[in-house]
């Protein structure tokens, strides 16, 4: 049986770029067993599936407490390495945020997502402001005495349109993700980031491995090595196909009837 400290490492050495690695985000024990079935190297929670199966809008509505014990129950589910999807980190302040990476790591964690934008209506924090916000993190991360994988979401790509991305966003992103890097943090989340060429400046120019998240215009995977990603998330997606095939199967059962 590996330790925190060991799935920690794992975890990290995971992070190869050219040669990504797939989580297929979870968001309960069953689906965490599922997904390790499967032959998963690693598991994550989404924070909008987690939210959505336990009743609640995504955003920080779900309890810090329902979330902390949520991945409590994964952990003891799975062997792998667990990381967790903590949104902004629940928290006004940098000690808000460091108190809720400590729980997180109590529970059984060796990694997590922050993001950098705000709960409230999405807008970008300023960059100072989130340094500050990672640095707590990080702190509290050190103070546990492991390897904790701090993964520093960037929402620019979120909040510039599509058809608008362009070599200034990504040069936004390049500035967070040196900045975030200095803080203490691990790996740069991208959510939004599709296009192979952008793709490709971010990562020859960026400290940190990058994470792009899945979706319906995203590159094969084989391509997404060849410029330089090293993690492949995808997040709400396998929730919301779970859902589907329950309501059609469900459907189905209803109309046999």
């Amino acid at each position: 049986m590996s330790t925190q400290a060991q799935k920690a490492d794992q975890f990290h050495a995971l992070h190869v770029p050219g040669n990504p690695f797939v989580l297929f985000n979870i968001w309960d024990p069953g689906s965490a067993k599922a997904v390790a079935a499967a032959g998963a190297k690693a598991i994550g929670t989404g924070s909008w599936s987690v939210a959505h199966a336990s009743g609640f809008e995504d955003g920080e509505h779900l309890p810090r407490s329902l979330a902390i014990d949520n991945i409590r129950r994964i952990v003891s589910a799975t062997e792998l390495p667990v990381t967790i999807d903590l949104e902004s980190g629940y928290g006004d302040t940098p000690a808000s945020v460091g108190e809720t990476i400590a729980l997180a790591i109590e529970a059984g964690a060796i990694g997590c997502n922050i993001e950098d934008s705000l709960v409230s209506d999405r807008t970008l924090r300023p960059i100072a402001d989130q340094v500050e916000r990672i640095r707590a993190a990080r702190k509290a991360a050190d103070a546990a005495g492991i390897r904790f994988f701090l993964n520093a979401r960037s929402d620019v790509f979120l909040a510039t349109p599509r058809d608008r991305h362009n070599d200034a966003t990504v040069q936004q992103a390049i500035e967070r993700a040196r900045a975030y890097a200095g803080a203490g943090a691990s790996g740069l989340f991208a959510p939004g980031l599709a296009d192979l060429t952008l793709i490709a400046r971010f990562t020859e120019a960026s400290p940190l491995p990058l994470n792009i998240m899945a979706g319906d215009d995203t590159p094969p995977l084989r391509v997404l090595a060849e410029h330089g990603v090293a993690r492949l998330s995808h997040g709400p997606r396998p929730y919301r196909q779970a859902m589907k095939a329950l309501e059609e199967a469900a459907r189905a059962a209803f109309s046999s009837i």
